[in-house]
């Protein structure tokens, strides 16, 4: 009938005949389909679900405590992978349909069947748990992604440490990431929810020692630990110590360390903190020199480790450049600092001491010191050297400073200076065995050494040369397996490693057993560039080729693995330059 009106309604066309013939050959070849969409589906799901609350064509039960759940080995298996592999063995040994479910709540069980038959599921803050723990013992994925995506939805300060928690206890990588990432870039608000007090001392430690802990200043960090100690003193105050090693105290404002750290009656009784406590005083008094993870900050703090690069010379070797920039490793920013001051200088000796920057020489025969201050951000003149020098090296060392070796025009100097900036004086002490310039010279472990050097125009050497401060005597050492000038030479946990001299090859020194090995190749031989270290990396800064080109390249020698990482370059090409490292605040 419906095909008979059809044809009636294309006869009023001009070609009527024509249109019929090919209506009839369209309704010939496509078939007409029913249902079309998820109707169909839906209506036989409502049937069957109706099955199961009446009973009807049922051939499992489900039995939770006193709970029955009629339910269709078909619908079961058709939504999860625990019920289809039970069911399969199931059928093979030919076993009753009765499953005893006693471990899974009902309640949990009924909002998953309801699930299951294609009825609306209302996931909540009350039952988002059970279903996840369901759904996850069930294999029932989109079930289990849908209460991931509900609980990622409901993160918070308040709710997080809870959320990683539960998010652990069933291996949800993605939802324990979600939730650590907020309690890290979280953790001032976190840190004052009861959640946090509740944490045990592992969950707290994974908290405190993370570099990437999001928290203006240090201060933040220690009062977050008291606070969670002062919870339950009888049974954390053992877990004290452990925890204090996580916190910075070498960061930690010094007026504020004198008023709240020193006089802390619960810190004051742990005599295993003791140690912890004169680390940090250590470094008030002589600042970088404390070779601690502890006295770097971290990542997002307002503190931050920033590299100084100050003048040197251009890509020719001839201008002598005035320039001071700050450069930013996390950012990969360069600033501008004020210019040097004076006259131009080269080949002269830098240092960092107590985080200001030191520079001397600069010409033959120089006597002038400078010093930029970091928190006034100028150059201020302080006490000439007692004798004038070039293509000499600085370093800090038990809280003063270093002038070691040099140039005069005339000859290679043995001697050496030491700075005391309370008295802002310098003080002759034991020469070098051999005199030097252009040497790396470095200290670590309290100790000053001088590897290689320049003995006239022509001849290098391969001594390492050691300085005790305390009996103020020299050693000479195993030699270096070089023989180069025009090298650098920085210190990290408790190793020497050098740079420069048109070398290929990163070496370090092993003072402890006077050691020497090679750490990593560079792609090109570099002389006169800069060495520091920051973020617990060695980074390469400028320098001149084989060729006597500068270079305005950047690396970062990571020193575990011992690979050379590109960085940002210098703002010019730069050689024989001061180069060292400064805590600096970002805003700044």
């Amino acid at each position: 009938m419906m095909y008979q009106v059809m044809k009636q309604e294309t006869n009023y066309g001009t070609n009527g005949s024509d249109n019929t013939k090919l209506l009839d050959q369209r309704s010939k070849r496509l078939p007409m389909k029913l249902f079309r969409g998820p109707c169909h589906a839906e209506h036989i799901l409502q049937t069957l679900n109706s099955y199961r609350q009446d009973g009807i064509f049922t051939d499992v039960v489900l039995v939770m405590g006193k709970q029955r759940f009629p339910c269709h080995q078909a619908t079961l298996s058709a939504n999860s992978a625990y019920f289809r592999a039970m069911f399969s063995v199931k059928a093979e040994e030919g076993c009753q349909s009765i499953v005893n479910l006693q471990a899974m709540p009902a309640t949990s069980m009924s909002l998953v069947l309801d699930y299951m038959y294609g009825g609306d599921v209302s996931i909540q803050e009350d039952n988002v748990e059970g279903l996840l723990e369901l759904s996850n013992l069930l294999q029932i994925p989109r079930l289990k992604d849908a209460c991931i995506t509900f609980l990622e939805r409901q993160l918070h300060p308040c709710n997080c440490l809870g959320i990683m928690r539960f998010a652990n206890s069933f291996s949800i990588s993605s939802l324990v990431e979600k939730s650590r990432r907020l309690v890290l870039e979280g953790f001032v608000e976190v840190s004052h929810h009861e959640e946090f007090l509740e944490l045990d001392a592992k969950e707290l430690g994974a908290c405190l020692s993370s570099d990437w802990l999001v928290v203006p200043k240090e201060e933040v960090v220690l009062e977050a630990l008291m606070r969670w100690v002062r919870h339950d003193v009888a049974s954390r105050r053992g877990a004290l110590k452990d925890l204090l090693e996580y916190v910075r105290l070498p960061l930690l404002d010094p007026l504020y360390f004198l008023e709240k750290v020193e006089v802390d009656g619960i810190i004051h009784q742990s005599k295993e903190c003791h140690s912890l406590l004169q680390e940090a005083r250590k470094y008030y008094v002589l600042g970088e020199e404390t070779n601690s993870q502890r006295c770097r900050p971290r990542r997002f703090m307002e503190l931050a480790e920033m590299i100084v690069v100050i003048g040197g010379c251009d890509k020719n070797g001839f201008l002598k450049l005035p320039f001071v920039d700050v450069f930013h490793p996390e950012s990969g920013q360069w600033k501008p600092l004020p210019s040097l001051p004076g006259y131009t200088k080269s080949e002269f000796a830098a240092c960092t001491l107590k985080n200001d920057v030191y520079i001397s020489g600069g010409h033959i025969n120089t006597r002038d010191v400078w010093l930029l201050s970091s928190r006034l951000n100028v150059w201020l003149k302080v006490a000439c050297l007692q004798k004038g020098r070039w293509r000499h090296k600085m370093t800090a060392l038990c809280g003063k400073i270093y002038t070691v070796g040099g140039y005069d025009g005339f000859y290679r100097l043995a001697s050496m200076e030491c700075y005391d900036s309370f008295l802002n004086s310098w003080t002759t002490v034991a020469p070098l065995p051999l005199a030097v310039s252009s040497a790396a010279v470095v200290s670590c472990l309290g100790q000053l050494y001088v590897i290689g050097g320049a003995l006239d125009d022509s001849t290098n050497t391969d001594k390492v040369q050691c300085y005790d401060p305390e009996e103020n005597q020299w050693r000479i050492l195993s030699p270096a397996p070089f023989s180069q000038r025009c090298i650098n030479a920085v210190s990290l946990d408790n190793l020497i490693y050098v740079v420069g001299g048109l070398l290929s090859q990163v070496f370090s020194y092993n003072p402890l057993n006077d050691t020497w090995s090679k750490v990593a190749s560079l792609s090109r031989p570099l002389e006169s560039c800069g060495v520091t270290v920051c973020h617990g990396k060695i980074f390469i800064l400028g320098g001149r080729d084989e060729n006597g080109q500068g270079t305005d390249k950047v690396f970062a020698l990571d020193v575990a693995t011992g690979t050379l990482e590109p960085q940002p370059p210098l703002q010019r090409c730069t050689s024989y330059h001061g180069c060292g490292t400064i805590l600096r605040h970002t805003s700044r």
